[in-house]
């Protein structure tokens, strides 16, 4: 689909702020989470909707965006830009959006509820407008951090018998080595990453390079948040490639990042860089300059996992993402389809138009603890 094609104007818009409850506590260095709050807007308009999911938090841990700075921006910026236009193109919402400065996140939101409408409005799925590939999607799964080694083979053990196509596991510093000792005895040769969450420094170099004996497919997002030059010292002396996530805010990081070798991966969020279309630059960029893609994970509700998963559908997406079962995360979610894997570990594509998936009012209403009209 041409993305020239217009919204002629915007009739409604509806925020939601939920909080779904997590099956078990997800431990990473910056903290544990029981439950999920996600910030959730509906557009309307040409007579149709749009979902979009903005992944920021209750606190600024992961990122500087939280739920309530993206909700500050949607009413005082991002939504008033929209109501001031007629016969608006998703070309012409990016280039109004860029007068705001950063706040990916809740561009990310606004702008894939957009595409949500387009694709609903010439009923056809998301990833067709996007120039997807309709095929399944490899699953991948991230684990927390345990206390009980026990607990985190039993965890693996079920990963492997669910045949997801690769497991990741959280490390931070004194629960690294022997974490990673411990799985690789265990489980020998299953596709095994480990994300840092940015807790190790350069002064960290030489346990850095002990994980090269553990034959992982990559370290990811090792170093401070916002480094990339680093990045790129540590990368000459290891084997394992290194995985870049906090630190790729947008396509200009990624070739920067690119240049200077500072990985050989890259963990591409729709959610952290701008939605659907940025996506798309870098996996484009990353495929034309040989360097893997795969789509990351914000313990999404089912919305932001249905965009996660069209996502894929683009080439640029060469290794398994965080694509997981929904019952992984959430006894209940508010959307009426489920996550599930097949025989292989593959994940069918939502059927239907946009996204796919739909939010159940009833369970919306459950899980909202607040909500504005715009």
């Amino acid at each position: 689909m041409n993305m020239t094609q217009t919204i002629k104007s915007i009739n409604r818009v509806d925020i939601f702020l939920v909080r779904l409850p997590l099956v078990q506590p997800f431990t990473t260095s910056f903290g544990t989470e029981i439950h999920k709050e996600a910030l959730l807007i509906k557009i309307s308009a040409d007579e149709c909707y749009g979902w979009g999911e903005c992944v920021a938090s209750p606190a600024p841990y992961y990122s500087y965006e939280t739920n309530q700075t993206a909700l500050l921006i949607m009413k005082n910026f991002l939504i008033p830009i929209l109501n001031a236009q007629q016969d608006f193109s998703m070309k012409d919402a990016q280039v109004q959006f860029t007068r705001i400065r950063g706040h990916h996140m809740a561009k990310a939101a606004v702008e894939n509820a957009l595409l949500d409408i387009l694709a609903r409005k010439h009923n056809r799925p998301l990833h067709s407008i996007i120039n997807g590939n309709p095929q399944k999607i490899r699953s991948g799964i991230s684990i927390g951090i345990k206390d009980n080694p026990k607990e985190l083979l039993e965890s693996i053990q079920q990963a492997v018998q669910r045949k997801y196509h690769r497991v990741k596991v959280k490390i931070k510093k004194g629960r690294d080595i022997d974490v990673l000792k411990t799985i690789r005895k265990t489980f020998p040769v299953i596709n095994l990453m480990a994300d840092a969450n940015a807790d190790y420094s350069i002064g960290d170099l030489a346990l850095l390079k002990r994980l090269d004996e553990f034959n992982l497919m990559m370290i990811e997002q090792p170093l401070e948040y916002d480094d990339i030059y680093f990045h790129s010292l540590v990368q000459k002396e290891l084997r394992t490639p290194i995985c870049l996530d906090e630190s790729i805010k947008n396509l200009n990081d990624a070739k920067v990042a690119i240049k200077l070798n500072s990985c050989r991966i890259i963990n591409i969020k729709q959610g952290r860089v701008g939605g659907i279309l940025a996506a798309r630059a870098i996996q484009d960029y990353c495929l034309k300059n040989g360097v893997d893609c795969w789509s990351g994970g914000m313990l999404e509700t089912g919305v932001g996992r249905a965009f996660n998963i069209h996502l894929q559908t683009l080439p640029g997406f060469t290794l398994p993402g965080d694509t997981s079962e929904t019952s992984r995360y959430f006894a209940e979610d508010i959307v009426d389809q489920s996550v599930v894997l097949d025989e292989d570990g593959f994940i069918d594509i939502p059927s239907g138009p946009g996204i796919g998936v739909e939010v159940v009012p009833e369970k919306l209403k459950k899980f909202t603890i607040y909500s504005e009209q715009i």
